[in-house]
This record gives structure tokens, C-alpha cells and sequence, in this order.
């Protein structure tokens, strides 16, 4: 089985090359990645592609149509990933995660590859009160990055794929140890303040509602959404990935890690205006569609890891929401050095 996977060298791509290789014997991956965090390693013992068949480098705006050749799957991460980027790279946002997305999709299908997957996000919500979201429920995009995912999805569903099967993974809200650890997730957040700080400020009045979803359990609906039957959901599916029991206040996430993490404090700001992203989701039908490749990492598991991981790493920077390990610092850095504009671009 030969599968492209794009924006591989971020987050979840760093564990999913090696969780597919494991998955499927004779695998081959192919990465193609900007290469923005490429360099922004944690913990890693050796490059995570070093078992990869290639890793090319390149702008998913300028796809090149020959890498499709022999592709079995084409699994789509490369986006611009949170609501901080979003805000400041709107139109950027729009052009990576949304034009680019469609026009790799239509490739793959020139091409005769099988199956393709788009990361797609359950933040398409947005503020959404009346218990847990299903997949035909109403959505309510606030942001960039949330739009961009509900267009996608949208184009994808209007168009005819012939043979190709596809499938749209709203995932929740990413959490767990990687090779290239992100902090400007909710959780991660978290176990950084309590570990270099002692201390976790809930920055919201720590009420609003989220789903989180271990990357390596991000991998497990991967894996199958990169195998499914035509059969199974139809050629085209949007489903929500996670699980029911993975619903938490973000308060209620700060008390986990609190206890998990000894003589952490919490202080929630009560006086802060409320947060309308707030949503909680239903995952039923992936339990429907997916009974064997559910989730499986419990929060305690995630936490934990996070703090092994940060431990080993010796880390204890207070101020790390400053660092490389937030990904729209590390974007301001490049682009303060200039090294990449204002699209996004690396300057020649």
C-alpha cells in the first residue's frame, strides 16, 4: 500500500508515517510538507521520516500532480492549523486549507488513488447550545479555520468522485505527545503551566465545552478512513471522530491535570467574558462506522505522557507561550527573520 500523506512533518503527520508503517506491512509513505516546523523537534530520538519511502518538500498551493503516481491513499493534514493563524492569514488560510485541499482531491482522482482523507475539524460547531452536535446538525463556523473546513467539506460533498472513495474526519481538539509537540493546544497548554509554572491559568471562565481526541487515536481513524468500504457510510462521509466520553468543560480539563500533576494550582478567571466557541459532540456514528478503530488513550494516559515527554525533555519555560512550540510564533519568527512573507512563501 502506497500512501501520500501531506503536512506529515507537523503535529499528528510526525506520528501517523510511523503509526501506518506499523499498521500495514510493506507500507510505503510518502510525505510532502512545507517544512515550517520541520526543525521543531521534542523528544525525538532520530527524525521521524527516516522510515518514510520519500519526503519531498514543497507548497501544497503548487501540488505537483506526478507524486498522485501509484498512490493508494492520499491523506490530507497540510493546512494552516488553529484560529490565531486563521485570524492573521485569512486569505492564506483560505488559499492552503480550502483551494489547495479541493485541488488535491481532484488530482487523486485523475490519478485512479482509492481513497482520500481530509482533516477536517469538529470546531465547524463554533458556540452551539442543545447538547451534542451530530453531523447533520446546523453548524456554526466563528473563525477562519473553522470556515475553511466547512467549505472544503462542502465542495467535497457537491462533487461527483467516481470511484474514489473519501472521507472527512471532524476531528475534536488534538491532544498527547508528539515528536513535534504543539502547546497551543488546550490540553497540552495545561500540562506545560502546571509543569514549568506550578500553576494553570484558565485564561476563559473555564465553562465552554470541548471534545479532545490523543493524536495517536487520530491516527486509528485515519488508518481506517484510508481502508474504508465504499459499503460502509457510502462514497463520501463527514463523521465526527472521538469519543462521548472525551466531552469536558475546559475547567474540568484543568482539574485533571491538576491532580494528575502534584501541587499544581488552578486559577480560573470568573471575570472573563465567555468564551462562544463552546460545543460538545456526538459520536455515534463513528461508533457505527468504526466499532474497531475507536479511541483508546484515556485522558490520565494523555496527561501523563505529556508530562514524561516534557520531562524528558527537561523543559521548565514558563514563558513557552512565547517559544517555537506555538505554532504562530514560530510563523512570526520566520517571517521576522525573513525567511518566509506574508503568503506564507519561503523567500528565495
Amino acid at each position: 500500500m502506497k500512501i501520500l500523506i501531506t503536512g506529515n512533518m507537523g503535529y499528528v503527520g510526525s506520528v501517523l508515517g510511523k503509526y501506518l508503517k506499523d499498521a500495514h506491512d510493506g507500507a510505503q509513505i510518502i510525505g510532502y510538507d512545507a517544512g515550517f516546523f520541520a526543525h521543531n523537534l521534542t523528544g525525538a530520538a532520530v527524525l521521524p521520516e527516516v522510515g518514510l519511502l520519500t519526503q519531498h518538500f514543497g507548497d501544497v498551493r503548487e501540488f505537483p500532480a506526478g507524486l498522485m503516481d501509484g498512490v493508494d491513499a492520499v491523506v490530507n493534514l497540510a493546512a494552516v492549523s488553529n484560529d490565531p493563524m486563521g485570524k492573521m492569514f485569512e486569505t492564506v488560510t483560505e488559499e492552503i486549507n480550502f483551494k489547495a485541499s479541493i485541488r488535491i482531491a481532484e488530482l487523486a482522482k485523475e490519478r485512479g488513488v482509492s481513497h482520500f482523507v481530509f482533516a477536517s475539524s469538529c470546531s465547524m460547531y463554533g458556540a452551539a447550545d442543545g447538547g451534542p452536535r451530530k453531523e447533520s446538525d446546523d453548524l456554526n463556523p466563528l473563525t477562519a479555520y473553522a470556515r475553511s473546513k466547512v467549505a472544503t467539506e462542502d465542495a467535497l460533498g457537491s462533487r461527483h468522485w467516481g470511484e474514489m472513495v473519501v472521507t472527512a474526519l471532524r476531528f475534536s481538539t488534538a491532544c498527547g505527545m508528539s515528536e513535534r509537540l504543539r502547546l497551543d493546544l488546550v490540553l497540552n497548554d495545561f500540562v506545560a503551566c502546571a509543569l514549568s509554572a506550578g500553576e494553570i491559568t484558565v485564561l476563559s471562565d473555564g465553562s465552554p465545552w470541548r471534545p479532545l481526541i490523543d493524536v495517536k487515536d487520530m491516527c486509528r481513524a485515519i488508518d481506517w478512513a484510508i481502508t474504508r468500504r465504499m459499503d460502509n457510510g457510502g462514497p463520501i462521509v463527514r463523521v465526527n471522530v472521538g469519543s462521548d466520553s472525551w466531552n469536558y468543560q475546559v475547567k474540568d480539563l484543568a482539574e485533571a491535570v491538576s491532580s494528575s500533576i502534584t501541587g499544581t494550582k488552578v486559577r480560573i478567571n470568573k471575570d472573563a467574558p465567555p468564551d462562544k466557541r463552546s460545543y460538545s459532540v456526538d459520536f455515534s456514528l463513528f461508533r457505527e462506522l468504526a466499532p474497531n478503530h475507536q479511541p483508546t488513550v484515556s485522558l490520565e494516559r494523555s496527561i501523563m505522557e505529556l508530562r514524561n515527554g516534557l520531562q524528558n525533555m527537561q523543559f521548565g519555560d514558563a514563558n513557552f507561550r512565547d517559544s517555537n512550540l506555538m505554532r504562530l510564533k514560530m510563523l512570526q519568527m520566520h517571517m521576522a527573520d525573513k525567511r518566509l512573507n506574508s503568503e506564507l512563501r519561503w523567500q528565495s
